[in-house]
């Protein structure tokens, strides 16, 4: 699948590229970021390379499908839909520069994100969301996209540093997209 461009009100949404290095990297460095996704740590300006090669490969092979977010053509964080199985199910991913956080933008793009993942070509019949027990802002987000919270994956997420109790969160194509409360948040 060719890379594909999502617009919003404020925003745009494009494949990761070599100008956006330096501020993928730099972002990277903020001890929240690692602390809640699986970017290694210390993060290296080699990582951010190897990752915006690697975004480009993941479009043509259908895996993941991971957008840059851009304010004003400006870097602002990555949204991703993760082991994409057409008409089947895959996992929205997200992290944002710190500077960038509390203006709405994450919410903004992740809307556009599922949007797109539920319509053709893909068509998914599910999208799911997780994150690291305790990770509240991620949770929010995923709460105000109209997830909906199924549980505690008890070690069920590990990364290079080691296994983590997960939450997790679904959503439908038919749900109804209003946020409901969550027991965790």
């Amino acid at each position: 699948m060719q890379p594909v461009i999502l617009r919003t009100e404020r925003l745009e949404l494009s494949v990761p590229t070599e100008a956006d290095i330096e501020a993928i990297t730099a972002a990277a460095q903020d001890p929240e970021v690692p602390r809640w996704t699986t970017l290694p740590s210390p993060y290296e300006r080699r990582h951010a390379e190897e990752f915006v090669e690697k975004a480009a490969t993941w479009w043509e092979e259908e895996s993941e499908l991971t957008w840059a977010v851009r304010c004003e053509g400006r870097w602002v964080g990555m949204v991703g839909l993760h082991r994409v199985e057409k008409r089947g199910s895959a996992e929205i991913g997200f992290w944002m520069d710190a500077a960038a956080r509390g203006h709405g933008y994450l919410t903004e793009a992740a809307t556009a994100v599922v949007d797109f993942g539920f319509a053709e070509p893909l068509a998914l019949a599910r999208i799911q969301w997780r994150a690291i027990v305790g990770n509240g802002a991620s949770a929010r987000v995923a709460q105000k996209l109209g997830f909906r919270y199924e549980g505690i994956l008890r070690q069920g997420l590990s990364d290079p540093r080691g296994r983590y109790d997960g939450w997790i969160a679904a959503l439908l194509p038919d749900d109804d997209r209003t946020p409901v409360h969550w027991p965790v948040i």
